[in-house]
Formats: structure tokens, sequence, C-alpha cells
């Protein structure tokens, strides 16, 4: 049938749910039945609808996808092809659906995920940004959203050289010129590739591309990326360095970092200061990535002599925009997927996302988390919040270089161990550790895929305890092994970088670093300091951070012993500018300090 039991409503039953839509099927024959959805508000009219009963599922296609995927989607199911269509469109064809692809331009918001009386499974973005749906609105009414983010590589890296390229011989400035009658050869004089310094911001998947093609135009190429593995680095042929070193000896830089809050303008004034006079600049990652305004700057101080860039913080930029009109930048509409190969490519790993998710199949490339029974959800809710928020912190520890494989995670409980399930806390943990740094969304259902793909090894471990299995657990400790620490207190006895946490009235608590026990909420952000253990370092901080304005919101102090070495950790509310960080390291008892977001 078209319609589960769980969409059967009788008349007397109508006045005790509520919402935003109403919908029932009833069975007409054994061929057909009607669809009744009523929307809210005064005046509003009832949608009625004809259901074919068909033992297969039904998947609407409200964007073009490429034949491949559509042949794959047709082998398993009723396929409905239907484009441009309006919002009130979508939301009267989709009571009628299973799953539904779309690409960027069609929304699906909470009125459809309403209006698809919960006959709605599976959401598929054919692409990589999921912008367009709402999550929190497809959680809640238990429908699946996937993406396809692997089939774009070859095209964005192919995309990132011909900018390069096209960038270092004026290929766009000279056509314009030849097509407006001019001959001007002195004017559109370039630079050669061989022997340049290529800067590859951001080693994933497209710059390890990137990279391999740059190479072999006998380009000398480095790259930054803090949690890149060096062994994969080493196997291409490329040193990874730090960002500093990366963007003052790179002759031309190309990014292909997520945009992230820690990647947010990440090239500024200040940075841009920083850079080889007449360096130039790629962008197929993510308009947001750049300051466009200090881009501009940079460009006519000279500092950056060319810039090529198919993203944009707003897309399409305004018309009069100064970047793009400006005769060094060379512009393209967002292209680094748009090959013929590429579409098809998505196209098929979409269709087969879809169509594993109708199958009940775990789906590697989910990006929404799927529903837990609330009991459960209930009582591990504040332990989920910790788990998560430890990886967080403990990967913001790692310093940059190394690149991060081996996590230990030992969970301390009462209970016997059936009687804990862990995966959710894990997947937490992993999505603590990835998301920071990266722009794929880790829950439940991809964290094992996702760490794995990524080389992470995640070994768990439990530490029965003795007394009441009241609560579910005592505490929990993440481990991440073979790294260097930017705040080395963090480093354990035995090597690792250690974080350790437990759940106090209801609130995430970070009780240990390394080897030093503390006690701070995890909540806003957390500066944790090393000093000589003396009188008055507490208050000599607490001034500092008053000064500037910054709320404390808790502060702990683990020692040795007295007058050794101690380590404070305080919350703080808002984030301290440099400034201020910059006169707590000053103060000449603080041995090393370090800011962490939460």
């Amino acid at each position: 049938m078209a319609a589960s039991s769980s969409n059967l409503v009788s008349s007397s039953s109508l006045k005790r749910i509520s919402p935003s839509f109403l919908s029932w099927k009833l069975p007409i024959s054994s061929a057909f039945g009607v669809s009744v959805a009523f929307p809210r508000g005064r005046g509003a009219v009832p949608r009625f609808v004809v259901l074919a009963m068909d033992a297969k599922p039904t998947v609407l296609v409200a964007e073009k996808l490429g034949e491949a995927g559509l042949n794959l989607l047709k082998d398993f199911a009723n396929v409905d092809c239907s484009y441009n269509l309006s919002p009130e469109e979508l939301c009267t064809k989709i009571s009628l659906c299973d799953a539904l692809i779309v690409r960027s331009g069609t929304k699906v918001n909470r009125e459809v995920f309403e209006s698809s009386g919960g006959r709605l499974k599976v959401v598929g973005r054919a692409g990589v940004g999921i912008d367009n749906v709402d999550l929190a609105a497809a959680t809640e009414h238990g429908c699946l959203v996937v993406n396809a983010p692997t089939a774009n590589t070859v095209a964005a890296a192919e995309h990132g050289i011909a900018l390069i390229t096209a960038m270092a011989r004026n290929i766009a400035q000279a056509d314009a010129s030849v097509k407006a009658g001019k001959w001007q050869r002195n004017k559109y004089v370039g630079v050669s590739l061989v022997g340049k310094t290529l800067a590859v911001m951001g080693f994933g998947k497209v710059g390890s591309e990137v990279t391999r093609r740059a190479k072999g135009l006998g380009m000398h190429v480095i790259a930054h990326d803090p949690y890149a593995p060096a062994d994969r680095a080493r196997a291409i042929g490329v040193e990874l360095v730090s960002f500093d070193e990366a963007i003052a000896t790179a002759d031309f830089i190309s990014l292909h970092m997520p945009l992230t809050p820690a990647t947010s303008k990440i090239l500024n004034d200040e940075t841009f200061a920083k850079m080889k006079k007449g360096v130039r600049i790629i962008n197929v990652a993510r308009g947001g990535v750049i300051d466009e305004e200090a881009l501009v700057r940079a460009l006519d101080a000279g500092i950056v002599a060319q810039a090529a860039l198919d993203v944009f913080t707003v897309e399409p930029p305004p018309k009069d925009s100064k970047l793009v009109q400006h005769e060094n930048v060379t512009v393209t509409p967002h292209l680094g997927a748009s090959t013929m190969e590429a579409q098809e490519g998505v196209a098929i790993e979409i269709a087969e996302a879809v169509v594993g998710a109708l199958k009940g199949e775990l789906a590697a490339t989910a990006v929404n988390a799927p529903m837990v029974p609330a009991e459960v959800l209930t009582e591990l809710k504040p332990f989920v919040e910790l788990a998560e928020k430890l990886g967080r912190l403990a990967v913001q520890l790692v310093a940059g270089g190394s690149g991060v494989k081996s996590i230990k995670v030992t969970y301390a409980s009462a209970r016997a161990p059936d009687d804990l399930d862990t995966r959710l806390l894990r997947a937490m943990i992993t999505k603590g550790l990835i998301e920071p740094i990266s722009s794929v969304f880790v829950n439940l259902v991809n964290a094992d895929f996702t760490a794995k793909q990524r080389g992470l090894r995640i070994t768990e471990e439990r530490i029965v305890l003795d007394g009441s299995p009241e609560n579910p657990l005592e505490f929990i400790q993440v481990q991440i092994a073979n790294v260097e620490s930017r705040f080395a207190s963090a480093i354990s006895e035995s090597g690792e970088i250690k974080v350790e946490g437990r759940v106090k009235d209801g609130i995430p608590h970070l009780t240990r670093v390394g080897s030093f026990e503390v006690d701070v909420s995890m909540e806003g952000s957390l500066i944790l300091c090393r000093q000589v253990d003396q009188p008055g370092m507490i208050g000599k901080v607490g001034s500092i951070l008053g000064e500037e304005n910054v709320n404390v919101s808790f502060m702990s102090v683990g020692r040795i012993a007295p007058r050794k070495q101690a380590v404070m950790a305080i919350g703080v509310d808002e984030q301290p500018s440099k400034e201020c960080l910059k006169k707590i390291g000053d103060i000449s008892a603080v041995e090393e300090f370090v800011f962490l977001k939460l």
C-alpha cells in the first residue's frame, strides 16, 4: 500500500493530534487510494490526491539527474521526474513519495516534511552541500538525508589546475582583449609554473588530486593541513608545513579547506601581509575562507599579483563587485563540479545512497542523526554532550604536522557491558574529533565509516566499577597517541594526549588534563595555563580577563604539589582577544597556555 498503518487517522482521533498538516489514506479500490491533507489556517483548502497502490517505492526527482543515476533508481523504484516545482506543488506531490532527490535549487523545508504525512523516508542531495535541506525537521520526521560527497573530487581538482594555468598566462584577459579588436602581446606576458612553489591549503581529497597534477607540471608543492597524516603526504612527495611557512614561501596558494568557524576569512589583511610579494591565489573551495575586501586591498597594493576564484562569499556576487571587476582577477561561476563525468558520477552516487537507504541499509553518506529511542536519549543526553566536547577538546590540543591516527576511549561504569551501548558515545567522540577540522557531518550512521575513511583507529575500553549502576557512566577518557601537543601538560606520563570528563548535576565537566586533575564546566570556551604554583595567580589572570570584559564562568587549579607546577583551567563566556591572551602569556609564572573552543 502507499500508506503505512502509522498514516491511518480516524475521524474520531483528529482532535487529539496537531501537526501542521493532518493526513490519512482512504482505500478506493485495490489499485488506488486518496490522500487528504488539511493545511492549517483560516480558509485553507484540503488537498485530495489519488495514489497508486504499488509495492515499489516512489522516488521524486525534483532537479535534473544524470541518466545513469535515473536508470539505477528505475531498477528499484517508480521514478517521477518533475522539475521546476513551486513550493506548493512540491508539498502536494511529496505525500506520494518515499524518497526525494534534489540539487541546490530546491528548498526542502519543514513544510515539505510535514506535508509528507510521514511517508518520506529519505532525501538525497545530489552534491555536497545540504544548506537547502532542513536537517532538524528531517530528523524529527524520521527522514534520512544523504549526499554525494566524493564524485566531484577530480572535477574540482581539474578546475583548480585550469585556473592556475589560465591565471599564470592571462588567458581570460587576453581572450577578452583579442575579441575587443586589440593585439596586446606585451601586456599579457605570463609566468611559468615550472619550479614555482605551490602551497596547497587543505590536504584532503581535492587538495591531494591538485598536488598530483601540479607536480606533473613541474611545480614544487608544499601543503598545510594540521590533521593530515604525514605518511600520506610523503607518499605523494609533499612536505607538510605550518600555516605561516606555507603562506610566506609560496608563489601560488591554492585553497581546499572547508568553511568552518576556524577557517572563516582565514586569508585576511594580517595573513596577506605575511605573504611573498607577487603571490597568486586560487580558490575552488568555499568563498568565505577569504576576506574579499582584504583581497582587493592586497591586489591594489601589489602583494597579491593575481587571483583566480570559482567561489564567493555571496553567490552570485554583486554585479558591481570590486573583486570580480578587478583586472587581475579571473572568475568562474562555481564550476568546480561542472563536468559531464562529474554530473554522471554524482547521479550514480546519490542514486545508490537513496536506494540503499530505502532498502534499510546504513548509509555511509548520511548527514543527519537517526532517531534514537527517547528513554535512551534522555539518559545518555549529558554524556553524549560530554563525549562530543572531549573529542573536540582533544583534537584542538594536537599540534599540526603528525596527523591524528590512534584514539583510545575509556568508559568507567558500574553497569554490565551488555547494559551500556556505547555506539552513540563513540559516534559523538568521532564527531568532536572530525567536525572542527572538516566539512563532514558526523552521526551514528556514518561515524565509523568517516573515521575509517580518515585513517582514525578508535579503540574502546571499559572499566567496571563497584557501586550502584543508577548512572550509566562515571567518567569518559579520551587519549590520542603518537602526536605532539599544543599544550605540553596535556601529555600523560605514558606519552598520549589525555583528557577526562564527568557529568555533574547534568552538566559536562573536564576533570583531567594529562596528569593534572582539574574541575571546570565544559561550557563556552576554555583557557588552560601551566604555571608555577604561587600566590596571586588566580587574581592576576582574573584581572586581565576582567579588564577585557571577558566573563569567567569557572576556574579550577590542579597541581602536582604545593609550590610546584599547576594547571589552571578557566571557563570563559567570550573569546578573549589576541592581546588579552598575550598578556596572560606574559605573566612570568605562566609557562604555557592554550585557548580552546568548546
